[in-house]
């Protein structure tokens, strides 16, 4: 993978360009992710937010607690999510993405929550929660992934 990466909404009308390589890349089973992406699982590319020129008078967001997703105001797309306790970083849903295909997921979070007719025989680290730490969640020997 080469940056700049790019990506955008169904209909063209929200853009996004991130001059860096991604900090994260994972599959996501959890309930909340299912709802807001309407799919059995989500996967999501984690970029630093400073690295990143989002662009699109058509964006509108939802916040629920600390987590704001994004989406097109117009098809409706899902874009991207923030987490207030994960500073300067925004995860961009991988279809999202201009070129899905570089983006391999390297982990699984929330597999408590995996629907159980969704099999993903992959060797991918299966976390019981998620795959980032947040603050409240870090103990002192922690550190994130």
């Amino acid at each position: 993978m080469t940056a700049p990466h790019t990506g955008g909404c169904r209909c063209g009308a929200v853009r996004f360009e991130a001059s860096a390589e991604p900090h994260h890349i994972s599959y996501c089973h959890c309930g909340d992710c299912r709802r807001a992406s309407g799919a059995p699982v989500s996967a999501f590319v984690g970029f630093m937010a400073d690295q990143v020129a989002l662009n699109g008078k058509s964006l509108k967001s939802y916040r629920n607690g600390p987590v704001e997703r994004s989406f097109c105001g117009i098809c409706g797309s899902p874009i991207a999510y923030t987490d207030q306790r994960l500073d300067n970083r925004i995860y961009f849903m991988l279809g999202a993405m201009d070129m899905p295909a570089y983006f391999r997921p390297t982990v699984h979070a929330h597999v408590r929550e995996q629907l159980p007719f969704l099999h993903m025989p992959d060797a991918l680290p299966r976390e019981l929660k998620t795959s980032v730490s947040r603050p409240e969640e870090q103990r002192p020997s922690e550190t994130q992934s």
